[in-house]
């Protein structure tokens, strides 16, 4: 069935009532994520979509697993200019070649740090880990950048990862529930809340 206009009251506006959005929204969108693995293929895809609307990233989502080994950092960390040209080639996902390495980049500095889990410790370390709870009425006050997501954004860098500037952080720490960025009128906003 595809949601109306009805079916959004409470929720928050920015799903609209695309059924795959919808969906996004309700049962993945700021759930806290502990995985690692979870955590950096969620960090590409943010980077991949980098002046694209989310939901072309979320209809190319399988398209980008099948493209990079199912986000598996040990794999992808191996990746060389062969599979640079194959993933280019792929229409499937967003053929951008700054995007792909940075991917590839984003592997190999996990590896480097010890893996999905120090990963996950360390972005986490940087909530005090636990999601950051904002009580936002409105889409208006919901910023695109915080102190927090610049200084997670530098410690990216810093590791070695790309296409992570504070914008694109901000945006992957709501998705990933580093915080609730849920409007306090939308059902999910106490639901996500619980989970933490």
């Amino acid at each position: 069935m595809i949601p109306t206009a009805a079916d959004a009251a409470g929720r928050c506006p920015w799903c609209g009532v695309d059924p795959l959005y919808v969906a996004y929204h309700d049962g993945e969108w700021g759930a806290p994520e502990r995985c690692g693995r979870a955590l950096w293929e969620k960090l590409a895809l943010d980077g991949f979509q980098a002046g694209l609307s989310w939901i072309t990233i979320l209809r190319k989502r399988e398209a980008f697993r099948a493209a990079f080994a199912g986000f598996d950092p040990e794999t992808v960390a191996r990746f060389g200019a062969a599979d640079v040209a194959r993933i280019l080639a792929d229409p499937g996902v967003v053929r951008h070649r700054g995007k792909i390495e940075a991917t590839v980049a984003g592997a190999r500095a996990l590896a480097e740090m010890g893996g999905p889990e120090a990963f996950a410790a360390r972005v986490w370390g940087h909530v005090g880990g636990a999601p950051i709870r904002n009580r936002f009425a409105t889409m208006a006050e919901v910023p695109a950048t915080t102190p927090l997501s610049e200084a997670l954004s530098r410690d990216l860098k810093a590791l070695g990862f790309r296409f992570c500037g504070p914008t694109i952080v901000y945006a992957w720490m709501q998705a990933c529930g580093l915080v609730n960025d849920h409007l306090v009128g939308c059902p999910r906003h106490e639901a996500v809340a619980a989970m933490a």
